[in-house]
């Protein structure tokens, strides 16, 4: 029987997420333990330090080989830490961007958005390191009840309450879907262990197919809510817009990263090669995908167009991303097309920096505007030109414009799925990618050639102005250098021995 304790040598391998509990914890005694009216500036700057201890923590164990901890139950892998490095960053700079820029309308005690934060971003880390479905479950809840929390803390604001309670409500279905389709898969393989699961799968799977059919529409219909691919994107717009900027860039990033992560392993891990002649459930998988992947980009781009709120276009923008990151997915794997993994997180790389970016804009935008209009961006040129032209490289990289990493992201996938002969769903890539260009440059529209003069002055705080030209900067880099993303990814991650093993 495998070692199910946890020995005193392995908590080595738990460094990163020990330093983010313990840094919760900590945060969480001394907001509660200190008079109201001491300064919490601090708080922030303790938040960011542990998830860049954490961060360390992760990168000195890249390229190192498996660990299996708890009979497998959670694995420390380079699957899971190339992931983990990606949420740590944007949180990292979520945190960073918002530093300074927080008031008391969005957030009235702001102690509680960094210690809040903390257990969310813990909740992805867990889901990506999850051997086996209750761990899976338990990282999933972790995020879930988080979110949920952060998304109402706009307390004197009703859009605020109105969207945590159909976060919760949407949310928790969602959860109860997932949690739903995973009991058949116990049922059917009589385990909870990713590894095992899969060859049981492939065994059972003639007594059964009508189960197995059935637990993976549950699982991805409940993914589906949990990253707004449409049609189950619903929640989304009005949750963004309710929520506080940057927990609306968590949710945006994050929160839809994780839930992309893990749905990538257990596709490839339960319902990889599944079915039979009669019963083609592998075939059927990627072809739900494929659908999945192709509605949410055509009804997001659509959706965008008729948006002038920027949270809800930005929601919507969300849906269409969530597109392009399902695309990888299907297209499976063959001797021609190996590297899905790779495809996936570099665009997520440059999506989280993306979206990240122009948060921080909207962020002083939006605050001297007095509303979150995208005509509070008309003639940003004019008032604040650096920053106008910094979001001019955050939109180019979002519409997937020459040369930016949102372009390469994108040309990436789509000759992934053309290798795979999907050359219906590359087409609609590159007409919903063309639709994209129409709402994105609308904002550059309103930074050139409109004017407000009822507009006020563009006050960046330092921590927000770091954080736009670095998040632009990087994601011209990555379009310039996508080798160096790529390459280290290629040099560090091995399909089977990352994931399956």
């Amino acid at each position: 029987m495998e070692q199910m304790r946890l020995q005193a040598s392995d908590l080595v391998f738990l460094a990163p997420e020990l330093t983010i509990v313990i840094a919760a914890v900590v945060l969480t005694l001394l907001d509660l333990l200190l008079p109201g009216r001491t300064n919490r500036l601090w708080v922030p700057w303790l938040a960011l330090l542990s998830i860049v201890i954490a961060a360390v923590f992760v990168m000195m164990r890249l390229g190192d080989e498996p660990v299996q901890l708890l009979a497998n139950s959670y694995r420390a892998d380079d699957f899971g830490g190339l992931l983990k490095l990606l949420f740590l960053g944007g949180a990292g700079l979520i945190v960073f961007m918002s530093i300074g820029s927080v008031d008391k309308e969005d957030v009235p005690h702001v102690g509680e958005l960094y210690y809040l934060l903390l257990p969310a971003v813990l909740g992805a880390m867990i889901m990506v390191s999850s051997g086996d479905l209750i761990t899976l479950y338990v990282g999933l809840e972790l995020l879930s009840i988080s979110s949920y929390i952060l998304v109402g803390m706009r307390k004197k604001d009703d859009r605020s309450g109105e969207a945590a309670f159909k976060y919760i409500v949407i949310g928790s279905i969602a959860s109860a879907f997932i949690l739903y389709g995973l009991s058949f898969v116990y049922g059917i393989t009589g385990s909870t262990n990713l590894a095992e699961i899969g060859q049981a799968m492939h065994l059972n799977f003639a007594s059964y197919s009508a189960l197995a059919y059935l637990s993976f529409f549950l699982v991805i219909g409940g993914f589906a809510v949990k990253i707004a691919a449409a049609p189950f994107h619903q929640w989304a717009p009005d949750v963004y817009q309710g929520a506080p900027t940057p927990v609306t860039a968590f949710l945006a990033v994050v929160s839809k990263g994780a839930a992309i992560a893990m749905l990538f392993r257990i596709v490839y891990l339960i319902y990889y090669g599944v079915g039979d002649r009669s019963f083609p459930l592998s075939d059927d998988v990627f072809l739900t995908l494929a659908i999945l992947a192709a509605s949410a980009m055509i009804i997001g781009n659509l959706l965008a167009l008729k948006q002038r709120n920027m949270k809800r276009l930005l929601a919507y923008s969300g849906v269409a991303n969530a597109g392009y990151l399902l695309v990888p997915l299907a297209a499976q794997l063959s001797a021609f097309h190996m590297n899905n993994f790779a495809e996936m997180y570099y665009y997520m790389a440059a999506y989280f920096l993306m979206n990240i970016g122009a948060f921080a804009v909207f962020t002083a935008v939006s605050k001297a505007a007095g509303h979150e209009e995208m005509s509070g961006f008309a003639g940003l040129y004019y008032r604040a030109p650096w920053t106008a032209v910094a979001m001019v490289l955050i939109v180019l990289s979002l519409s997937g414009l020459p040369v930016t990493g949102g372009f390469f992201g994108k040309l990436y996938i789509l000759v992934g799925s053309l290798q795979m002969g999907m050359v219906w769903l590359a087409l609609i890539m590159i007409i919903t990618s063309i639709i994209s260009y129409y709402y994105y440059f609308a904002i550059v529209k309103q930074m050139f050639m409109r004017t407000a003069d009822t507009a006020g002055d563009i006050r960046l705080t330092a921590p927000q102005a770091i954080t736009i030209w670095l998040t632009a900067l990087a994601g011209v880099l990555m379009g310039f250098f996508p080798q160096w993303l790529l390459g280290g990814i290629d040099s560090v991650f091995s399909l089977i021995g990352d994931l399956t093993m």
